[in-house]
């Protein structure tokens, strides 16, 4: 059986290019999603020589546009701001392949002077509120939501940390851990079905607050240095 496909959809920022370089140096085929083809070339190109400069044996990183992206991938990561997060799901409606599993990177965090509150969407998460948008179909897990996004992309760095998994599907979930395991330092824990969403993404909020207002890294489950 043939390794899965990642998909990043975010790959300028620095919690998707931390991803997708993290789960390249596995040895795992990834793929960046941009609105244009060439932006996500563009994108792949810099995070390749980004592994070669830290003289990395990694696979390879493709850049597709969003939609070509979506049809080749087996799990979908979404690491746009929230703000971004429904047009972009909207916009990949049809597009993924039989079997691939969508999986919400997002808090909605409004950030204010010294402080950084959860600004809660109608559906109660931001995970519930792609669900309502995201085809039946489409399995939906949360993971990576708390984890530090410049220490992930700070390859040179080995990785000592936790990362919440959450999702209604069984399988779908239980295949998530498992690619998230693969990156090294990386430990994933199941914390229940959907309704833990909300409880995930309230706590990158504090985290992110207690970070700001102590200037420390913060170590417990794994959320180190968690910073705006």
């Amino acid at each position: 059986m043939s390794d899965p496909t990642v998909g990043i959809i975010g790959g300028t920022g620095p919690q998707g290019r931390g991803l997708a370089m993290r789960f390249a140096m596995t040895g795992l085929p990834v793929i960046v999603g941009s609105r244009q083809d060439g932006k996500a070339r563009d994108i792949a190109e810099g995070l390749n020589g980004a592994l070669e400069k830290h003289g990395r044996p990694f696979h390879a990183i493709e850049g597709l546009e969003n939609r070509a992206m979506a049809g080749k991938a087996d799990y979908v990561f979404l690491t746009v701001p929230f703000e971004n997060a429904e047009r972009t799901v909207e916009g990949l409606s049809g597009a993924f392949r039989q079997g691939a599993v969508f999986v919400d990177v997002t808090v909605p965090l409004r950030f204010g002077k010294g402080d950084v509150q959860l600004e809660v969407p109608p559906e109660g998460s931001a995970s519930r509120q792609l669900r309502k948008i995201l085809h039946p179909s489409i399995p939906l897990c949360g993971a990576g939501k708390t984890l530090p996004a410049h220490v992930l992309e700070e390859i040179s760095i080995p990785l000592d940390c936790d990362t919440f998994v959450f999702g209604d599907d069984k399988a779908a979930k239980g295949g998530l851990m498992e690619l998230m395991a693969r990156i090294p330092g990386l430990r994933p824990l199941d914390v229940g079905g959907l309704s833990a969403a909300l409880t995930v993404e309230g706590m990158t909020a504090l985290l992110i607050r207690l970070n700001r207002r102590y200037k420390s890294r913060l170590g417990r489950f794994g959320v180190v240095g968690l910073g705006a």
